[in-house]
């Protein structure tokens, strides 16, 4: 498979042009999503190249790998805004922490990682906001939003960050 991938970079190359960008994003957006393949980033937010930083992890968590991504992203190149993306269907669903025991029963050595596991969607892209919000590393925090992807229909959903208090 690599080779396939280092053959379709070789027909990149052949037409590939210096568009001549800096490294800092035009829209000074940083997006934070779930490596799900399903995803196409770009074209569901109506992105072009060197638009965004498009961090991605899985579940779209936001883990201390996520807020040192940001801070370099805020702090060396100036993005401002953050948008946080979990999405419908995600595997993230359908594991818990029980598989870092197995991984330590399988390799005998228990990851340094967290699984970030979660069984509702709204409440951790809530989790996730908080994290952003409450970082002490971030310098712009104040425009953060967080969305769910319907990987059925393409839209998102906005989440509020506010837990919603039952009457």
């Amino acid at each position: 498979m690599t080779d396939r991938l280092v053959e379709a970079n070789a027909h990149y190359a052949e037409d590939f042009t210096d568009p001549g960008m800096d490294a800092r994003p035009v829209l000074n957006v940083a997006v934070v999503a779930c490596m799900d393949a399903r995803i196409d980033l770009h074209e569901a937010l109506g992105l072009e190249l060197g638009d965004c930083h498009t961090i991605r992890n899985a579940g779209g968590v936001v883990t201390d790998d996520i807020i040192r991504s940001l801070t370099i992203s805020q702090r060396a190149l100036g993005t401002r805004t953050v948008v946080l993306i979990h999405h419908t269907g995600c595997g993230m669903l359908n594991l818990t922490e029980d598989f870092r025991h197995e991984l330590e029963l399988e390799v005998g050595q228990r990851p340094s990682w967290a699984v970030e596991a979660f069984q509702d969607l709204d409440q951790d892209v809530r989790q996730s906001m908080q994290r952003v919000r409450t970082s002490p590393f971030l310098l712009h925090k104040d425009d953060v939003r967080g969305f769910v992807f319907d990987v059925k229909t393409g839209l998102l959903r906005e989440i509020d960050p506010e837990i919603p208090r039952e009457r």
